[in-house]
């Protein structure tokens, strides 16, 4: 797990993302996230359904179906979409000999340990309140109203 950019630094996006563009109560297409996150529908699609199994994020069907959080962004933790995105086990460690076994890999489990509670204590209440901070404006939905 330790700082690895790919499935579960895209995974923290995408459900930021959704937290961001619709929360609990709108759902996000797949296609509107891939869009904004430059990236292809096809090679999120598992990483979504993960979430979703996950409970971070419930699918919805239909016309106007995709996604949204599966609980308030208050109980989400960093730590569940992580665990969620990375639910194949780790392949064991390929290093062998005295020092990795004596010093490196208990080193490295001990980092893993500190960024996992790290990670465990963040939630994405906490993103999103950093990205008010940093002056992204959420959409807001306004009523339809018609007028004839």
């Amino acid at each position: 797990m330790l700082l690895r950019h790919d499935r579960g630094m895209l995974a923290v996006l995408i459900a930021l993302d959704i937290a961001f563009h619709g929360g609990r109560g709108a759902a996000v297409s797949a296609a509107d996230i891939a869009e904004r996150l430059c990236l292809a529908r096809r090679g999120m699609e598992p990483l979504l359904q993960a979430l979703a199994r996950a409970g971070v994020l419930e699918s919805l069907r239909g016309p106007r179906g995709g996604y949204r959080l599966g609980r308030s962004p208050r109980d989400i933790r960093l730590g569940d979409i992580l665990a969620a995105a990375h639910e194949e086990p780790d392949p064991p460690d390929e290093f062998g000999g005295d020092l990795a076994g004596a010093v490196v890999i208990p080193l490295w489990s001990e980092m893993e340990a500190i960024v996992g509670a790290r990670f465990a204590s963040l939630t994405l209440h906490d993103l999103l309140r950093r990205a008010t901070e940093a002056g992204l404006r959420r959409p807001v939905s306004e009523a339809i109203s018609f007028a004839i």
